[in-house]
C-alpha cells in the first residue's frame, strides 16, 4: 500500500438530545406535575492509537466521521440515551491539527492512547427541572447543544528509534533489508525509495529497535528540491541518526565529503532540533575497495568532515561490519530509554512537589 503521511478529514460530534415537556397523567392524580426527562449527551469523536497501522491511507477513502446524536427525553422522567462515540483508529505518531486555527489538538504516540477531537453536545433539560413554588406547570425545556464540527489535518511522523540519512543510492535500503524483514525497493539508480520504510531489528530476547529509511536527500532538500523535504520530519522522532556514506560513489558524482557536509546543512536548515540529534557516521560499500585502499579512503572522509563521533565501516551488501553496528545501536537505544525513564520520573517528582 502506498505510504500516506497527511490527510484532511471532517469530524462531526453528535448533538445533544432535547429535553421534554410532559406532565404526569394518571387516574385519580389530576395535577401530577411535570415529568419531562432530559435528553442524552451527543457522542464524541475519539482517536485511538493503533500500533498495527503505519499509514494514513485509509483516510483517503473515508474522510467524514460522525458520532451519534443523543436521544430526546420523554415523559415519565424518561431520560434520552446518550449518543455512541465514534472511535477512529490512527497510527502511532499521528499529529492532529485544526485546519481553521492551525492549533495542535494532540499527538497520538502510544498504543491505546485516546484523543478526543470533537466534543459531543450537552443534553437538553426536561421541564421537571423548571418546577418551582410559583411555577407548578412549567412549559419550558431546553434543546441539546450542537456537537463540535471540525476539519482536521492529520500528519504522521513515523515512530522509529533509528533514522537512516544519506544521499540517493548510498545503500540505506540495502542496509534496512539486511538487518530487518522490511523489503524496500533496491536498485542501482537514485531515488528507488519513494516513501518511508520501517523495519524492526530483532537483536535478542526482548531486544529490538525500529529503523526508518526515508528517500535520499540532495542539496536543497529543505527548500523542496528532490524527494526528501516531504519526509525529513519523520527523522525528528528518532533517538539516533545513521549518516550512511557511499565511499565509492559512481564516477562523475560529487565528492562524498562535500555531499555529507551538504546534508548536514539541509538538516540545520530544516530544523535545529533535527541537527542536534545524535548522529553516527556509517561508511558503506567497503567491499568495493581493496584492503590497502580502504583505510586510506575512510580516513580521508573522516578527516575531511572533521568527524569526532562514532564511525562504522560496513558493507550492507555482504554484511561485513553490520552486526557490530546493530549491537552498538541496541546498546545506545537501551541507554537512551533508561535516561528517558529517569527524566520522566524526575519530572513526576517535581510536579508532585
Amino acid at each position: 500500500m502506498k505510504f500516506v503521511d497527511e490527510a484532511i478529514i471532517k469530524v462531526d460530534a453528535g448533538d445533544g438530545g432535547n429535553g421534554c415537556v410532559s406532565f404526569r397523567r394518571e387516574k385519580y392524580i389530576p395535577r401530577g406535575g411535570p415529568d419531562g426527562g432530559d435528553g442524552g449527551d451527543g457522542g464524541s469523536v475519539i482517536f485511538i492509537g493503533e500500533q498495527g497501522l503505519n499509514t494514513l491511507a485509509d483516510f483517503r477513502f473515508t474522510k467524514h466521521f460522525r458520532a451519534e446524536r443523543g436521544k430526546n427525553g420523554k415523559g415519565r422522567q424518561c431520560y434520552g440515551r446518550g449518543g455512541e462515540d465514534k472511535i477512529v483508529q490512527v497510527p502511532l505518531g499521528t499529529m492532529v491539527y485544526d485546519t481553521d486555527t492551525e492549533e495542535l489538538i494532540g499527538d497520538v504516540t502510544k498504543q491505546g492512547q485516546t484523543l478526543k477531537v470533537a466534543q459531543g453536545g450537552f443534553h437538553g433539560l426536561g421541564n421537571i427541572h423548571f418546577k418551582s413554588s410559583v411555577n407548578r406547570t412549567p412549559q419550558q425545556a431546553t434543546n441539546g447543544t450542537e456537537g463540535e464540527v471540525r476539519r482536521l489535518r492529520l500528519e504522521l511522523k513515523v515512530l522509529a528509534d533509528v533514522g537512516l540519512l544519506g544521499m540517493p543510492n548510498a545503500g540505506k535500503s540495502t542496509f534496512l533489508t539486511r538487518v530487518s524483514a522490511a523489503r524496500p525497493k533496491v536498485a542501482d539508480y537514485p531515488f528507488t525509495t519513494l516513501h518511508p520504510n520501517l523495519g524492526v531489528v530483532d537483536v535478542g530476547t526482548h531486544q529490538s529497535f525500529v529503523v526508518a529509511d526515508i528517500p535520499g536527500l540532495i542539496e536543497g532538500a529543505s527548500e523542496g528540491i528532490g524527494l526528501g523535504i516531504k519526509f525529513l520530519k519523520h527523522l525528528a522522532r528518532t533517538r539516533l541518526l545513521l549518516h550512511i556514506i557511499d565511499i565509492m560513489p559512481p564516477e562523475g558524482s560529487n565528492d562524498p565529503v562535500a555531499d555529507a557536509r551538504g546534508l548536514v546543512g539541509e538538516l540545520k536548515s530544516f530544523s535545529s532540533d533535527l541537527e542536534a540529534l545524535p548522529r553516527w557516521l556509517v561508511l558503506n560499500k567497503v567491499d568495493l575497495v581493496m584492503d590497502e585502499e580502504r583505510e586510506q579512503i575512510c580516513n580521508e572522509i573522516v578527516a575531511g568532515l572533521d568527524w569526532k563521533g562514532p564511525v562504522f565501516r560496513i558493507s550492507a551488501a555482504t554484511n561485513e561490519g553490520v552486526q557490530d553496528l546493530v549491537y552498538a545501536i541496541m546498546k545506545h537505544v537501551e541507554e537512551q530509554a533508561v535516561l528517558d525513564k529517569e527524566a520522566r520520573e524526575q519530572k513526576a517528582r517535581d510536579d508532585a512537589n
